[in-house]
């Protein structure tokens, strides 16, 4: 029986392997993504002479939520791989690698999620006569919706991680 248990638990534990599909499959995503980002910066860069202030703004920060975005493809690509799949053999030349957990993952991801949407609701600020009244309502609610859950991580995250009471049952 303890052979089988040995056997089911060895399956399991290969079966994270599976993962670096998903994280080969996000480092594509995000080289497609860096060809739109340069497509981006090639229509800005040039009209930008025929350009007004606004629109030079709304077109940077575009740009800024594009690298956001790449970001956080990256955070989540390096630290999921880090921590579900394998350990980098290379720690020496990315030294915060070991640093980022899972909770710590979820607050970055969740904070880099907020930076985005305050660079989306800031666009669409921006761009007023071209938003109803009750789709920038329901963008603020979303905003907001994004900012509360985020700021709800961090205790959660500190909670989960306090030491286990050594007198009580452990779970």
């Amino acid at each position: 029986m303890k052979r089988l248990e040995l056997f089911v638990e060895n399956i399991i534990l290969a079966s994270r392997w599976l993962l670096v599909a998903f994280y080969i499959g996000l480092g594509v995503a995000l080289a497609l993504y860096a060809f739109t980002f340069f497509v981006k910066l090639w229509d800005f860069g040039s009209h930008i002479l025929e350009l007004g202030e606004t629109e030079t703004i709304l077109k940077v920060l575009g740009l800024i939520d594009a690298a956001l975005i790449a970001s956080l493809v990256v955070m989540v690509l390096i630290s999921g791989y880090e921590n579900f799949v394998s350990r980098f053999d290379n720690e020496e030349e990315v030294h915060w690698l070991g640093q980022i957990d899972a909770g710590s993952l979820k607050i970055k991801v969740a904070s880099t999620i907020v930076a985005i949407s305050s660079i989306h609701l800031l666009q669409i600020f921006l761009n007023v006569p071209t938003y109803g009244d009750q789709d920038i309502f329901w963008y603020t609610v979303l905003h907001v919706t994004f900012i509360v859950s985020a700021l709800f991580l961090a205790p959660i995250d500190r909670i989960s991680k306090k030491p286990q009471n050594s007198s009580g049952p452990q779970i």
